[in-house]
This record gives structure tokens, sequence and C-alpha cells, in this order.
């Protein structure tokens, strides 16, 4: 006899569980404590299995109903209805692991088995956790288009143009792993070409005249702040380099009876090694504050400790306490200070590139470039350091 709601309301527990019938196998099962449970007896395999379907009332009578003809369509398959549950589980638990934060996860451990600059790590931590932090808990194949977009629009519209370009771009690269990887089948960020306002360009601020220049290197020789910070501003100017390099700067690096500085692949932008030649001048700085960092590995470490290299901020934080203004110079704007003197000079520009570590788009001429201009680029170095010199 099928059941019927009034039944099921009606049934009352006992002292041991009972089983009332809705036939097809399903039977509610009534038990002591006054719980009611159904259930699904059926064979497979000639054994006899029964399937629960949930409690009631939470599983009305026709949803348990449902649920056994789903089974008994199962069966006619030849397909197990408890096998087929447990696979629909495991799918249901890795789709749910299968989320952009944990496949973004995946991909910035990634980046540090490869051995990726902790720079370059930290800025795209920044854009996977903090601005793609909506998407973290999105299901990576269910993310669209349309939902990047607006997303990036977003910051777009903050002004941060360059920061939505990047974003875009770094999103696409975890949708690539998360498609190597069997976890996605598109990349949604590819549509999205074209759709971004583009960057407004700013050169780095620089001062290119050279007596202006010269009363900005007296400014620093008189800095009163930390003596590594001083120094680290002094090295930065007379290597040419980016303000990073010179902050992460090891003791290891430096071979200072060759005069030659060795900045490893891993903290160069393009990850490739670079070799700097030391000027007379530059030797002179490092000579100077060698001893401070005896014992340690870092050349210019921060006040707080010498296992911290000096902050992001450090060189234009001094530069603004010695009067100039962040649209006057800035510490990466030395490169384009040495870059225009020299080119104005007449000093050969293929030199000036190879001393900035430019790298050439042709793959023929920048192996020959770094093969062929070491010799010229101590002596640009040295003719650097004594220019320098003489603008104080």
């Amino acid at each position: 006899m099928r059941l019927s709601e009034f039944a099921i309301r009606k049934a009352k527990p006992k002292g041991k569980p009972y089983r009332l019938s809705d036939g097809g196998g399903l039977h509610l099962l009534v038990q002591p404590s006054g719980g009611k449970l159904w259930q699904m007896r059926y064979r497979y395999g000639g054994k006899e299995n029964v399937l629960s379907f949930g409690s009631y009332p939470p599983v009305t009578l026709a949803k348990a109903r449902q649920k056994r003809d789903e089974a008994k369509q199962l069966l006619i398959d030849k397909v197990d209805p408890a096998g087929q549950r447990r696979l629909d589980q495991i799918a249901a638990e890795t789709l749910a692991r299968q989320t952009f934060g944990l496949v973004a996860d995946e991909y910035l451990e990634r980046m540090q088995e490869k051995g990726a600059a902790p720079t370059t790590i930290t800025k795209t931590t920044w854009l996977l956790k903090d601005l793609a932090q909506p998407l973290s808990k999105r299901p990576i194949r269910e993310i669209t288009p349309a939902e990047l977009l607006n997303l990036l629009r977003r910051i777009e519209h903050s002004g941060r143009r360059e920061t939505a370009r990047r974003l875009r771009g770094t999103i696409g690269s975890v949708f690539k792993f998360a498609i190597v990887t069997l976890r996605a089948d598109s990349n949604p960020t590819l549509p999205l070409h074209g759709a971004l306002l583009p960057p407004k360009v700013e050169g780095r601020a620089a001062i290119t005249d050279e007596a202006e220049f010269g009363k900005l290197l007296g400014s620093i020789d008189e800095y009163d702040g930390w003596p590594s910070l001083r120094a680290g501003l002094q090295f930065l100017i007379l290597t040419c380099v980016r303000p990073g390099e010179v902050r992460g700067a090891k003791r290891a690096e430096f071979d200072l009876q060759k005069a030659v500085w060795t900045i490893p692949a891993e903290r160069m932008k393009m990850r490739q090694s670079h070799a700097v030649p030391l000027s007379r001048q530059a030797l002179s700085v490092l000579e100077g504050i060698w001893s401070l960092s005896e014992g340690a590995e870092l050349v210019f470490p921060s006040i707080r400790s010498q296992e911290r290299p000096l902050s992001d901020a450090a060189f234009n934080s001094a530069l603004r306490r010695m009067g100039y203004e962040k649209d006057e110079v800035t510490a990466h704007g030395f490169r384009v200070t040495a870059s225009s003197i020299l080119n104005s000079r007449g000093h050969n520009p293929d030199v000036i590139e190879a001393v900035l570590a430019h790298q050439d788009s042709n793959a023929i001429r920048r192996t020959y470039n770094r093969a062929t201009y070491w010799k010229q680029r101590v002596e640009l170095m040295q003719v650097w350091g004594d220019l320098l010199d003489q603008f104080k």
C-alpha cells in the first residue's frame, strides 16, 4: 500500500525500528528516537543493498519517490545507484577543490619552484590574493569573460589602468595552468584583449641637466641618514642598475679583486644574470660600507635588521627628505639620467643599453652584445664615475 503524508506524520516511534513501505523498494524507516529516514532496498550483482535518501520531512514523500525512480532507472541501465552516488560525491568534492583561489595557490607554488624572483612572487600574490579575491571561491570552470571584465573595469575606473592590464594577464596565466592540469577548458581572458583602456604612460621622473644632477649628488653625499641608505643611493647611481637589485645585493655576488658584481638571474627583471663592472668610485663606496655588514649576507641592510634589505620606498623616501619631489626625481629615474647624459655625450648606444641590461629583441644580436661589449662597458662605467665627480 502506498504511503500518504497523513500516514507518515501519524507514524509514532516504537521500541524497535520499523518500516513503512511505499512500494518499488522505497520505505520509511521509523526509529525509536522519532527520526524518520527514507531508504530503498534493491538488488545489484546478486546482492541486496540499501540506499538512503535522507530524512523526513526535509525530504518529502514526492522527493523520495523521485529519487527512487532515478535509482531504478540506473538499475535498468545496469548501474549500481550506491556506486554512482559515491562517484557523484567524489565529483562534487573535486569540483569544490577546483576553485580559482586553490588553482591560483598552486600557480604561486609553481612560480616559487621555478625560481621566480621574490619581488615577482610578491606582486603576483598581491594581484591574485587581493585584487582577484572575489574570484577565489568560484569554481574555475564557471568563471566567465563578463565576470572578469566587471572585476577589471572596477580597477580600471579607479584610475589603475596598468594594474588592470597586469591583473588580466596574471589571471590568464592561472587559467593556462588550469587548462594544462585539466581543470579548465578555456581561458576567459582571451576575449578581453582590447576591452581595457591602455595605460597612461608616464616616464620616470629624472634630472638630466648635468649641473642640477651635480647638486643632487652633493645632497646625497651630505645625507646624514642611515649609512647603508646613503651608500646604496651612491652605488645605485654609479652602477646604473635597478633599485631592487641594489637593495638585494649580497656580499657573495661581489668579486672585489676583479671589480665585478654579478647579479644572479633570479634577481634580474629579464631572468638573465648581469655582470656589472665596478668603477673606482663604486669600489670606494663598497669599501666604506663593507664592514657594516660583516657576518651578514646583505651589503645594504635595513636599519632594523642586518637580515632584512632596505625597504622598497627607502631610496625615494630619502630623496624626499632631501627636498626633491616625486615629479622631480625617483630612484629608478637614475637610469634615465645615465642613459640621457651618456647618449648626449656621444657614447655608443649599444654599449649604454648593455650597461642598463636592456634586452635586445633580436636573439642573435642580444647574444653578440653580451659577448662583445664587456671591455667597452668597463671603460664606460669608469667614464660615468669620473663624470659624476665632475658634476659634483
